[in-house]
């Protein structure tokens, strides 16, 4: 089933390019079908390319999804455009009435900084409270996983000695839980980030629970409430070149920066990236969609507590 999204989206001719259904709003009025609606929150600087990562995966499912964008009332991003910002996206003031099967929060190029001297914390902080009580199930990617954690369960963030970048091998104990529901024992998630949260802190509260890790790159999804919560360290969103790009970037800005680990083949940056995460990407995203909102949200939001 397609994904619905607003009417122009440039995602939609990428997507349709990639043989990917996906259906303007136009055409999902005249359905009587109950879309799961999910509003994602996009604090990534190039909002259109992680607008067509993200419904890339959410469209790897059988179930129709309404989709609604959110912005931070007071952040005005530097690499999009004002005219597709105020076409494609509302702030939280426009929403905080409405009610959600799902919420997506992306990572967020802040992560250095101390959360409370983030310009949009306090707003941050006011999203998240209101997505207990009006959002069935949250997943929290990157920063906005450090984030949450932080907000809800008083976990701290820590600085890594250089950035955590790369393509990482990750395991899970032979996990029932339904979010590794396909995956092999061994599987890749995307990272790049300066900073980490660890085991430790995670382990001694109660109703929190870390579903895999990486040897190196540390702890990478973390469930909590049953599932209402999920934060993922790492970028499984990511597509084959968005790792080739920042490196490229940075390394333009004579920043401080290393070849991203196990991404080029011999480890070439001439050379294609390899692509290994793709298929444990499409799993997380559609076995959360299944097991932790279409099969537990009601069907009547307004019975979202």
């Amino acid at each position: 089933m397609p994904v619905n999204v607003p009417d122009k989206l440039p995602a939609i001719k990428i997507l349709e390019e990639e043989n990917i259904f996906v259906m303007d709003e136009s055409r999902a009025a005249h359905q009587d079908i109950r879309p799961l609606k999910i509003i994602i929150l996009n604090l990534m600087p190039l909002k259109i390319t992680t607008e067509t990562d993200l419904l890339r995966l959410l469209s790897n499912s059988p179930l129709q999804i309404e989709i609604d964008f959110m912005k931070m009332k007071g952040h005005i991003p530097k690499n999009t455009s004002s005219e597709h910002m105020k076409l494609f996206y509302r702030n939280f003031d426009e929403l905080k009435d409405k009610k959600y099967d799902g919420l997506i929060i992306t990572g967020a190029p802040v992560e250095m900084l101390p959360f409370e001297s983030v310009t949009y914390w306090e707003e941050m902080k006011e999203i998240l409270d209101w997505a207990e009580h009006n959002v069935y199930s949250s997943l929290f990617i990157c920063w906005a996983a450090q984030a949450g954690l932080y907000h809800y369960y008083n976990i701290p963030k820590y600085p890594l000695p250089e950035k955590m970048f790369g393509v990482f091998e990750h395991t899970h104990l032979n996990s029932p839980l339904p979010i590794l529901r396909g995956f092999d024992d061994v599987f890749y998630i995307p990272h790049s980030r300066h900073t980490e949260i660890r085991e430790e802190d995670i382990r001694k509260v109660e109703g929190l629970e870390v579903v895999c890790s990486s040897e190196i790159a540390g702890v990478a999804i973390v469930k909590a409430k049953n599932g209402r919560q999920l934060f993922i360290t790492g970028h499984s969103e990511y597509s084959r070149f968005t790792l080739d790009k920042e490196f490229k970037r940075d390394k333009a800005k004579n920043l401080p920066i290393t070849i991203p680990y196990n991404y080029y083949p011999d480890n070439n940056p001439s050379n294609v990236p390899c692509m290994r995460w793709g298929s444990t990407a499409n799993l997380l995203f559609s076995n959360w969609l299944n097991y932790y909102v279409y099969q537990e949200t009601p069907f009547n939001l307004e019975d979202i507590s």
